[in-house]
């Protein structure tokens, strides 16, 4: 009799699971699935419903709590699957000793985990988390959470959005034009294109993320490090990371983006909150070892600097075990938010990066994923 695998992926940070037809997951969700089918493997994948903005700690009980409801049918192996901060909620989770739920125990799923991989995850952390400490920053983190829903949704967004936002975009260094009206009215006019139902559960979903911004802190480098500090590997996991680094905005991302308005103008954002990642500081990149080194040379051509980055997470930050890929991509093209319409179903991409990752790099790097999944086990 064949033991059943239970695959879990884990969303990011403002990770929403499932709004109607808005997916985290859902591309990387049917190709693992169909992958594992083609492989003969029995095996259940589970996309989690977390928190958006929650502290680690809640977001790993909410992992625990959709484990616990999922996979206590039998003794089968656990593998987690974590995109950004949905890599740490997995390593918590599998960390000796941890305590995430008062309701739950959490050992008995834990020791089941064979597999623990990482997708662009801030391992050391990232410069724009401390961005978004600010009062600013909470408001722009909001609106650009419902851009991502409305882009998956519709997408794109309307000219008249892009180009507003797009200016406040080009003055935002001495912060001129920084207007909480006009935020609001960017929010408002995005909010009242979708229905009725799906206006309220969008709404509720924004709403959680003001609610509770805890996990905001904790995934600056030095709120990072505190983590680091009592997380632990477990031993027997294998461990494996994805690694992201887009180009630099530049004219020839911009061209690579093309000439349409929208997309000139949503590479405007990129540009923004890539350059507020790029500001890690020199003493918080971690060390990598040699066959770390070795897998970022060979894939880049040469070791990431200190400023690569996905747009979002420092490159360097997102290196943790073994390196699975490190490939040209941004923040949520590993996750299959790329500009491909013409996939069925369509490949939709909100964060314009001018990175060319496509449905064949996107393929292959799932396939990786699952190879490693799928490995010989170790002894225990």
């Amino acid at each position: 009799m064949s033991v059943k695998h239970h695959v879990y992926l884990v969303p990011g940070f403002f990770g929403f699971t499932n709004l109607g037809e808005l997916l985290y997951f859902g591309h990387a969700y049917e190709f693992l699935k169909k992958d594992l089918a083609r492989r003969g493997v029995d095996a259940e994948v589970v996309t989690i419903v977390s928190h958006p903005t929650a502290s680690i700690r809640q977001r790993t009980a909410d992992l625990l709590k959709a484990v616990s409801e999922t996979a206590s049918g039998d003794d089968g192996p656990i593998h987690l699957v974590g995109h950004s901060t949905g890599g740490l909620d997995a390593r918590l989770f599998v960390s000796p000793g941890a305590q995430v739920s008062d309701a739950l125990e959490l050992e008995p799923f834990a020791r089941r985990v064979r597999t623990v991989v990482t997708l662009s995850a801030p391992h050391a952390g990232t410069p724009l988390a401390t961005f978004f400490l600010g009062l600013f920053g909470q408001q722009l983190l909001k609106l650009l959470s419902l851009f991502t829903m409305y882009v998956l949704r519709f997408g794109r967004l309307p000219l008249s959005v892009v180009f507003r936002f797009g200016h406040l975009m080009a003055r935002a260094d001495d912060q001129l034009g920084w207007k909480a009206t006009l935020l609001d009215q960017l929010f408002d006019q995005l909010l009242g294109d979708f229905s009725s139902e799906r206006r309220d559960a969008v709404t509720k979903f924004l709403w959680d993320v003001g609610r509770d911004t805890s996990l905001i802190p904790q995934l600056t480098p030095e709120g990072i490090d505190l983590f680091n500090g009592g997380t632990h590997d477990r031993p027997g996991v294998r461990y494996g990371s994805v690694v992201t680094q887009a180009r630099p905005p530049s004219l020839r991302t911009r061209l690579a983006a093309g000439l349409d308005p929208y997309a000139q103008l949503t590479h405007t954002i990129y540009a923004f909150v890539y350059g507020q990642t790029q500001r890690m500081p020199l003493t918080q990149l971690p060390l990598h070892t040699p066959a770390q080194t070795a897998a970022l040379v060979q894939a880049y051509g040469a070791m990431p600097g200190p400023t690569a980055c996905d747009g979002i997470v420092p490159t360097r930050s997102q290196v943790y075990g073994r390196v699975l890929a490190a490939v040209r991509a941004d923040h949520l093209d590993a996750i299959g938010h790329f500009d491909q319409p013409a996939h069925q179903p369509p490949h939709v991409d909100w964060l314009i990066s001018g990175s060319g990752f496509r449905r064949p790099q996107f393929e292959a790097m799932w396939k990786t994923i699952g190879d490693f999944l799928m490995e010989e086990e170790p002894t225990r």
